[in-house]
């Protein structure tokens, strides 16, 4: 597939190459080379290395894929049923910080395991493999179905898997199937303070 993304200054490929397709081939993933993809996750990093990552993950067609996959809503389900696995997405709202004994809010906890989601999804396009995150799901229903305690925030799911061709999607998908752009770096981006037009 041909890349359009163009950078305005000098990165590496894989950041560009790196995106989220909906596309897979219904190839299963091997045990060994999804737990690669979370090793990578493991080692992002973390404010006072608390971690508060965690990933709960199901292969398709094994008995902890269908509770976490009936957990999607119905516009995802209808792709990612040709992923190879599934991957909450979890983190604690509380850690123990150094020089403490007692847990205490983690305000960084969302943005940590976001680290975490990115090393995943990297590893994934380093491993020739397809990792899209999505926010599309009943987080009571997924809650309940991976049994996560209170304390613990849901921040996505993720469906892994080769990348197929688009012509396995819904029409109306296909033509969204291609990476997409960023905008301006100067959007998002200013010296000393905020200074965005929304």
């Amino acid at each position: 597939m041909s890349n359009s993304r163009q950078t305005e200054h000098p990165i590496h490929p894989l950041f560009t190459d790196r995106w989220s397709p909906r596309a897979f081939t219904g190839e299963a993933i091997p045990a060994g080379e999804l737990m690669s993809l979370l090793e990578a996750a493991r080692w992002a990093p973390s404010a006072y290395n608390a971690q508060p990552w965690r990933f709960i993950y199901a292969h398709r067609d094994t008995p902890a894929w269908q509770p976490l996959f009936d957990a999607l809503v119905p516009f995802n389900q209808g792709w990612v049923q040709r992923a190879a696995a599934i991957i909450v997405v979890v983190s604690a709202e509380q850690a123990v910080f150094p020089g403490k004994t007692a847990p205490a809010p983690n305000a960084w906890h969302s943005f940590d395991s976001g680290a975490a989601w990115a090393s995943l999804a990297f590893q994934a396009q380093l491993s020739g493999w397809a990792a899209h995150g999505m926010a599309g799901f009943d987080a009571d229903t997924l809650r309940q179905a991976a049994a996560i305690p209170a304390g613990y925030a849901i921040e996505a799911v993720v469906a892994v898997g080769r990348q197929g061709d688009k012509s396995v999607l819904p029409e109306p998908l296909q033509a969204r199937e291609v990476p997409s752009h960023r905008r301006p770096l100067a959007q998002s981006v200013a010296e000393g303070r905020f200074n965005f037009a929304e």
